[in-house]
Order: structure tokens, then sequence, then C-alpha cells
């Protein structure tokens, strides 16, 4: 069997693609010391034979030249299409993925160089955050659902477009009377929830309870996530069968996703009307675009296929 060596230990953001290597290859973890100040870090140093490849689910601020230095093969999971620094030759972007629990897998892959490279505190929060995480199941195709739709988000500081246009979603559900709703934003620690007071919701959810409430949504809403990312939630929208409403991406896909057949693209938040509208009326439209994004995902996105994705880009640099 091919194998793939580990070079350091990634936090919980790489646990699919973990998942996939350990699926496809054998995988096996040497620590390098010259990657140590990247563990418990979203990137993930490996090597197949004696080349070096990097994995960076870091948010897309830029790529962290002394890695794409060395690498063959400098994988991005947020490749900004107006980012020079994600111009560069070597730079490959990654298809849609999302945190799973591989707590198990971890802990055996990883071994005692948990307790050897990661600081106690910082081994234990990885471990809580992967066991709050759901295991990784291919989800059954099935797309007529009720009309319901779960949303729920955080309000952040810094991405007021963002605010903004989850804020108009959540007003435009609980207004329409054709929608039972469950969500809206999660109240700020600090108390400064600007202005979006009447978007609060008090309830907080589980990653576990968000992705059962978000399997039974007839609508799962994409937008531009911090510095313009794609959230991981697309990954897991894709996987359950939903029909996706996005905003336009700004990063590249391996295989880009078509306007009205993966995903549904809209510009503006007057357009949630028209899509909700098309969508109760022709219920046909709505399966026909959740079932082309499940088929996407099946196709490109699974750990099995994104590992393969990832082991062959590197074999043809």
């Amino acid at each position: 069997m091919k194998t793939i060596q580990l070079m350091n230990i990634p936090n919980y953001y790489s646990s699919y693609y973990l998942l996939g290597l350990h699926q496809t290859y054998k995988v096996k973890f040497k620590m390098d010391k010259n990657f140590i100040k990247f563990n418990n870090k979203p990137i993930l140093i490996f090597k197949v034979n004696d080349t070096i490849a990097v994995i960076d689910n870091d948010d897309p601020t830029g790529i962290k030249q002394e890695l794409y230095d060395i690498a063959s093969v400098y994988f991005v999971t947020n490749k900004l299409i107006d980012h020079d620094s994600y111009k560069q030759q070597k730079v490959k972007p990654l298809y849609p993925h999302y945190p799973v629990n591989i707590v198990l897998l971890y802990c055996r892959i990883f071994g005692l160089g948990l307790f050897r490279y990661l600081k106690f505190k910082d081994m234990a929060q990885q471990i809580y955050i992967l066991l709050r995480r759901p295991l990784y199941s291919q989800y059954k195709k099935s797309f007529k659902k009720d009309n319901f739709i779960f949303f729920s988000s955080n309000i952040w500081k810094k991405e007021p477009e963002t605010n903004q246009i989850r804020a108009e979603f959540i007003r435009f559900c609980k207004t329409d009377y054709r929608i039972k709703f469950k969500g809206g934003f999660i109240p700020r620690s600090d108390g400064s929830n600007y202005g979006f007071d009447n978007e609060l919701n008090n309830e907080k959810y589980s990653p576990k309870m968000f992705s059962k409430w978000s399997a039974k949504s007839k609508v799962a809403l994409n937008n531009p996530a911090v510095c313009g990312a794609v959230s991981w939630r697309l990954a897991e929208y894709l996987n359950q069968g939903l029909f996706v409403l996005s905003f336009p991406f700004k990063i590249e896909l391996p295989y880009k996703l078509e306007q009205g057949s993966v995903v549904y693209f809209i510009e503006e938040t007057i357009e949630f009307k028209k899509v909700i509208d098309t969508i109760v009326d022709h219920p046909n439209e709505h399966e026909l675009v959740a079932e082309k994004g499940k088929s996407y995902f099946d196709t490109y996105c699974t750990p099995m296929a994104q590992a393969k994705y990832i082991y062959n880009s590197v074999l043809v640099k």
C-alpha cells in the first residue's frame, strides 16, 4: 500500500484529510522538528516518497512562504481569486470539506507524539472539539423537504457585510408565512450584538445538533465567511443533499460550481423572495439543484476522493 508520512500534528481543521488519507493509503507519523511550530495549527505537512506537500486550512490571508518554498504542491482550502499570494505556481485549490470526529484515529496516528509535541491543554482542547463534531457519514440521497429552514450563526466583529446578509435572511425567514423557521444569531459573549437584537436566538446548538437540524432544512444559506472564505458548512450541506443558496464565491475550486446546477447563486438579498417563490411553487427545481449538489459532493468531495486528488496532484507536480 502507498505510504503517506505526516511530519507535524495539525489541529482539528485537518481531520477530514486525515480520515481520507487513512482510508486510502498507509499513514504514518514522524515528527520533523523543523515543523514543530506548525503543530496545533490548521496546517498539515506530509511527504509522499521524498516529496513534501502542504495542506493549508487557515483563513485566506496568504500562504506560509517558508512552507511554500520547500513544498512541491501547496494546497489551500480557500484560494482567493484576487489575492496575489495564491497566484503562485505551486498553489492548488481544495474541494469543500468540513471537520469531523476522528478522535480514535487522531490518537492512533499521533500516539505518544500528542504528549511529546503538544501542551496538555492544547491536546485536551483538540480532543474535546473533535468529540463534539459528528462522525463522518456519507448521507443517503433525500431531496424532498418540508418548508422548514434552519439557520443559526454568530455575529462577527469584523465582517459587517456577512452579518448584514445573515440578518436579512433571518428576517425574511421569520416573516414569510410559508416557512417554519428555527434559529437566529447567537448573542455575543461581550454583549455587543451590533444592532441585531431582533434577530437573536437564545438557543445554542452543539455541532451535532446543528448538523441534525441543517439536514432537515429546505434551504441552506452559504455566504462569504472570514476574509472571503467559503464556510466549511458548504461541504456538509452538499453532503446532506440540501438546496444551497449562495452568494458568489471569492475562491477558486478545482472543479467550478455552475450557476443553478450544484448551487443556486444570487447577488443581492432582495433575491431571497424570488428564490423561495421558485422552490415552493416548483419543487422539481429545488430537487434538481439539491440532487446535483449531492452528486458533486459524492464525486469530488468525499474524504477518499479528496485524498486521491491530493496524492495524484503531488505525483504529477
